[in-house]
């Protein structure tokens, strides 16, 4: 088990003590006012952290306070890491990024993309070019989540029950093939949609390896970078640390809600989704990413590699708000491109929060978020447990603070 420590002091770090204090008085509101049943947000600056807050309750029904070696659900949080694990496949020549996803997945061959319709009136069409793997690491498969509620597909996705983007009862190569069974929104490779795409990637993963995704990751990453308390389970000893997941009310309070089951080996390994991991598991793949594939003497990619993961893949150097689809085209999206599993600032100009050209990171739907900030040498990590009920406020005045806390 690793315990996450400040290890110099804020001002030595060009940090501003004054503005995070401002940082930690935001959120302690917010835990104190119901919104939040407790919160960690770390900040490190060259390698070192240099602000450590943990506030408020892991489990409010217990009173069992938020601690560095908490464990998280961290959702989303974990595609970046599903990502590392096929760049290293990459790295080894096991995989190229234009591969078609069929050479591994037999089921990807021969796709059919939306044309019009709805329900069993849906009109399709043959693809007229494969899904590649680049497609899937970028979002740009034409995939979707079956949680959208904004084109016919989706639904489609409802109605093989991909609610929660997994039939009840398949394992992640079964599921798998329930996507492929399912019409495109688009033509691979002219749309940006966030979805079930990283799944596939964790299946191509299984496939070229020869392992469960869960033994991969264990194998390959977690035991060298010494993410000791990560993974798609949590055993006895680790279960009084995890934090119970909340959902917001109707009243604008938070009530607990279920989570994945965690308790011994989940059937579906979701590339997607299915880790919990500590503040420090997650500070160490940070900084593996930070120091371009690197950390304590143990490479897991090239860092050209690294560098090939956090540009902007998006045609044209375009962001998500013009190249995504519709449900994508708000204006949180602005200035947003997207790499290979993360999302990357393209426009500091035009984005909802102060951000730095080449900034890169990704959320958790459960109000967990990372970035890391090469120009200003910074990661910053922020991790509850509150599934909200639309988009999530936390994440732009998060920015915003620590834009202000950064001297130089």
């Amino acid at each position: 088990m690793g315990h996450l420590r400040q290890e110099v002091e804020p001002g030595e770090a060009g940090l501003d003590r004054k503005a995070l204090d401002r940082l930690d008085g935001h959120f302690a509101g917010l835990v104190d006012e119901g919104r939040l049943p407790g919160c960690l947000v770390a900040l490190a600056r060259h390698g070192r952290v240099a602000h450590l807050t943990t506030y408020g309750l892991r489990d409010r029904e217990a009173g069992l306070p938020v601690e560095d070696d908490t464990l998280w659900r961290i959702y989303s949080m974990t595609k970046p890491v599903t990502t590392v694990a096929a760049l290293m496949l990459l790295d080894e020549g096991c995989l190229r990024l234009d591969d078609p996803v069929a050479d591994f997945v037999p089921s990807f061959a021969d796709m059919r993309v939306y044309v019009d319709g709805s329900g069993p009136g849906t009109r399709t069409r043959p693809a007229r070019q494969p899904v590649l793997l680049r497609h899937l690491l970028t979002h740009t498969a034409g995939l979707t989540f079956g949680f959208y509620h904004a084109h016919p597909v989706d639904a489609l996705y409802r109605d093989a029950g991909l609610t929660p983007s997994v039939p009840p009862g398949a394992d992640l190569a079964e599921t798998v093939d329930v996507y492929a069974g399912l019409p495109l929104q688009f033509e691979p490779g002219t749309g940006w949609n966030y979805s079930v795409a990283t799944n596939v990637v964790g299946r191509v993963v299984e496939v070229v390896s020869g392992v469960g995704l869960d033994t991969f990751l264990a194998e390959r990453i977690f035991r060298p970078l010494g993410m000791t308390d990560t993974g798609f389970q949590v055993t006895d000893e680790q279960s009084g640390r995890l934090a119970q997941l909340y959902g917001e009310d109707a009243d604008g309070g938070i009530t607990p809600v279920p989570g994945l089951p965690l308790h011994g080996r989940p059937r579906f390994l979701s590339g997607s989704g299915g880790l919990v991991a500590t503040a420090y598991d997650y500070h160490r793949f940070m900084e593996m990413l930070r120091r371009r594939g690197e950390l304590d003497g143990v490479r897991l990619l090239a860092p050209g590699t690294v560098d090939l993961m956090v540009s902007n893949h998006l045609p044209g150097n375009a962001d998500r708000r013009t190249f995504g689809a519709p449900v994508h085209q708000e204006p949180g999206n602005a200035g947003l491109g997207f790499g290979l599993g993360v999302s990357v600032v393209v426009d500091p100009g035009i984005t909802r929060s102060p951000s730095s050209e080449g900034a890169f990171g990704w959320s958790g739907v459960a109000t967990t978020t990372f970035w890391v900030d090469p120009r200003r040498d910074l990661t910053v990590q922020f991790l509850s447990q509150v599934r909200p009920a639309g988009s999530n406020p936390v994440f732009p005045e998060l920015k915003r603070l620590v834009h202000e806390a950064v001297l130089d």
